[in-house]
Order: C-alpha cells, then sequence, then structure tokens
C-alpha cells in the first residue's frame, strides 16, 4: 500500500512538471516544505500582499510575487466572475484577504486547483469587462506583480465579450485548464485484475481552492483531509479492502469527478467526510451526522446543506458538471433503487458505531440531494463530523485521541457493512 501511495506523489509530481514545461512555467521539482528554512527557497513563487484600489467603474487588482509569472484571464455569467489560472503559488497572505467587497469585486477566492496549477476567482458586483491583465517584472526595489484591472460595462456588452463556449446561451464548454485538472483528479489507478477486494473510495471534501467551512483559523478542507488519510491508514492496516482517495493533499476536485473516480474504481462503497457550520445569526447545533441521498431533503437544515456543498464546483470557476437528460434521469433512478436500500444500512451502522466515540446530532440521520451521492450504482454516504461552527465540536474535530476514536468507528461499520452483504449473497440467503 505503502508503494502504491509513493507511486501516486510521484505521479503528481511528473504531472506537475510536464504541466511546468509545456506552460513554459518554472519547474518545481518538489512539493514545498512549510517549516520555517530560510536557506531553503521555495520551488514556488511566493504571493506576499494584496491590494484593491476604485470604485463601482472601475477597479484594479494588484498582487505581489517575489517572481513574475504567466496568467491567463477569462470571465464567466450567471454568477458574474473573472477566473484568473496561474501557476501554482504559495499565498502568504493575510488572513481574511478577499473578504472585503471594493468597487466592482464583491469578493475574491484563491489556492490550488490542480497540481502545478493555481487559480485566483473574483465573483462580480455586476458586469464587467477585464479591461487588462498582466505581470510586471520586479523593478526600483518593487516586487513583481500581477494586475487585473477591471471596467463596468452593461450586460449585453459583458456576455459579447465572453469566449463563445462561456456566453450563457450555451452549454459551457470545458477549457485547457480544467480538462487537465480533470485529468489529474479523475486518473487513479486502475483496480489490479487480481486485486478481488471491496473497493472503498474515501472522498474528504473540498481542497484548493474551496476552504469548506471555516471558524477559530481552523478550514473544513484540512480537518476532514486528514480524518480521511486516518482513516485510509486503518483500513488499509487491515488488508480487507481496497482504498482509493479523492484527494491526498490540498487539491481542488470537481464533484463529478468524485463521483467518476467512485464508479472508474468500481467501487463498492463512497465515503464523503465533511464538517458542517451553521451561519452566523441561526443559533447553535452540534454533533455528527450521517446524510443519505434523496430527492427530497428530510429537513430544512438538510436542504440548505445539500445547496451549499453543491455549489463547490461554482467556487472553482468552471461548473464542469453535466446534466443529464430526462431519459437519463429516470434509468438512474431505478439504478439508484437498490443502490439506496445499501446506503441506508450502511448510515445506520455509522450512527450505531459512532455514536460509542461521538457527540451525535439530536437526529443523527437525515437525507437530502447531494450531488457527490448521486452514483447510481455505488453505495455512498456522507458523513458530517460536527459543526465548526460549535466550540466543542471544533475542539473535538482537532484531537488526534477524539480522531483515532471516531476512525475506528468508522472503519468497524465498513466492516458490519461487507459482512452483512457477504452473509446476504450466500446461498440460502
Amino acid at each position: 500500500m505503502a508503494g502504491r501511495a509513493n507511486h501516486i506523489v510521484l505521479l503528481g509530481t511528473v504531472l506537475a512538471s510536464a504541466v511546468a514545461t509545456l506552460c513554459g512555467w518554472p519547474n518545481t521539482g518538489h512539493a514545498a516544505d512549510e517549516s520555517p528554512r530560510p536557506e531553503i527557497a521555495s520551488p514556488f513563487p511566493i504571493a506576499s500582499d494584496v491590494r484593491v484600489a476604485g470604485d463601482d467603474k472601475q477597479t484594479r487588482f494588484i498582487l505581489d510575487l517575489d517572481k513574475k509569472i504567466p496568467l491567463r484571464a477569462f470571465a464567466l455569467a450567471d454568477p458574474y466572475r473573472v477566473v484568473v489560472d496561474i501557476p501554482q503559488v504559495s499565498f502568504h497572505l493575510d488572513t481574511g484577504a478577499g473578504t472585503v467587497a471594493r468597487g466592482l469585486i464583491k469578493a475574491f477566492r484563491y489556492g490550488l486547483v490542480m497540481p502545478g496549477g493555481s487559480r485566483i476567482v473574483f465573483d462580480l458586483a455586476g458586469p464587467a469587462k477585464i479591461k487588462s491583465a498582466y505581470a510586471l517584472d520586479p523593478a526600483i526595489g518593487q516586487p513583481a506583480r500581477l494586475v487585473i484591472e477591471l471596467e463596468a460595462v452593461d450586460r449585453t456588452a459583458f456576455v459579447q465579450s465572453l469566449a463563445v463556449e462561456n456566453r450563457p446561451d450555451l452549454r459551457p464548454a470545458v477549457g485547457t485548464t480544467a480538462a487537465v485538472a480533470t485529468t489529474v483528479a479523475a486518473t487513479a489507478a486502475p483496480k489490479p485484475a487480481d486485486d478481488a477486494r471491496p473497493v472503498v473510495v474515501l472522498d474528504p471534501g473540498h481542497g484548493g481552492i474551496d476552504n469548506g467551512t471555516q471558524a477559530g483559523g481552523e478550514a473544513e478542507k484540512s480537518l476532514v483531509l486528514s480524518f480521511g488519510l486516518a482513516l485510509r491508514d486503518r483500513i488499509e492496516k487491515a488488508g480487507k479492502y481496497r482504498v482509493v482517495m479523492t484527494r491526498t493533499d490540498d487539491t481542488f476536485i470537481p464533484l463529478g469527478d468524485r463521483v467518476k473516480i467512485a464508479r472508474n474504481q468500481s467501487a463498492a462503497l463512497f465515503v464523503s467526510i465533511h464538517a458542517d457550520a451553521l451561519p452566523r445569526g441561526e443559533g447553535d447545533a452540534q454533533g455528527a451526522t450521517i446524510y443519505t441521498l434523496s430527492d427530497k431533503a428530510s429537513d430544512a437544515e438538510a436542504e440548505r446543506l445539500a445547496d451549499s456543498e453543491n455549489k463547490a464546483d461554482a467556487i472553482g470557476g468552471v461548473n464542469l458538471t453535466e446534466e443529464p437528460t430526462d431519459v437519463a434521469d429516470i434509468l438512474i433512478d431505478l439504478a439508484q433503487r437498490e443502490t439506496r436500500t445499501f446506503s441506508n444500512r450502511f448510515a445506520r451502522l455509522v450512527v450505531g458505531e459512532m455514536k460509542t466515540t461521538a457527540r451525535m446530532h439530536k437526529h443523527p440521520l437525515k437525507s437530502a440531494g447531494f450531488k457527490v451521492l448521486k452514483a447510481p450504482d455505488v453505495p455512498s454516504v456522507l458523513i458530517e463530523l460536527g459543526y465548526v461552527s460549535n466550540k466543542d465540536d471544533l475542539q473535538q474535530l482537532m484531537s488526534e485521541n477524539w480522531r483515532s476514536k471516531t476512525v475506528g468507528a468508522v472503519a468497524q461499520a465498513i466492516d458490519g457493512f461487507f459482512a452483512k452483504r457477504v452473509v446476504s449473497a450466500a446461498p440460502g440467503n
């Protein structure tokens, strides 16, 4: 198993180097070392400061860097956004950068969107065109800079300024950068022909540019990745199942690709791992919740959470999800009936095991229309480990002792699920 993990890490490094070579970007060579060693140069360009200036007619965005980098900028409609694709960058910006509105920019997000590539996404206050987008060399004591200048226009002019494939009256095409991200995300090593073990896909939510919920200086994407990796290690140690991760680092993976990974691997079980948060002013909630797929949400809170999670692709700037036709909807619904039975059975097992180690929500079993659970032939659940908006839950999520116990509970539920399926499939049952 360790050899496979090393192979995946090596593959990611090779892909990143290939992207860098093809695009003329600096070859990063290896992952950034986050420890404070001033004698070792960062392998990635470093973004150290950001400024936004202007008004609702013209707005300028400036990002300070330690070296000049190439960029590609384009606009998207509904909602109005501007996306800037750049080589992989280490963002060393102040906490809260991007959350304050100024001029034409309501907010912006930034982060890793694929190995070797980062992305900045601007949410716009209204239609605006990219007046100019360029990078400057360092000069006269000033750092290298990335500059984006926006200018307000009316809706008609905005739509006309878009690339044809991005115009709202046409289905969005997948651009070059998005296509590379999809290839990297969905290309997990195929299941060996001689490996008869069931495949369990673990899906730590969010990642890269998509932080998920945040509180107390902690991001959901990091908390659930730590849990997912610990669960993988626990399952692999037993050796009964082959484990595939949708992500093993801080990378953005579109929702559709997470489902594709499960289906391409002929997964026997898909477990998506998240942590919830109540919007400010809506009271408090605590405890873990296990979700299964349903077209009709079990309650208003489940519907709110599903709506929030299903917007993850838009955070990445380009929505890669293709909506099925009416006929496909009917066929998928038929195929999902048995799958939902297995999903519900596993959800009950998880609740039964987790309640011995973790605080559970007052209604721990819920259902909603999560896109990530829509593989018609793979039993799937989404585990909300707790609420990062609740102080006690957040403390648990950060506790290694709690994580170890809860990982053990979920692993036990997986054992129970497969044991039941084997018994059910035996002759005479």
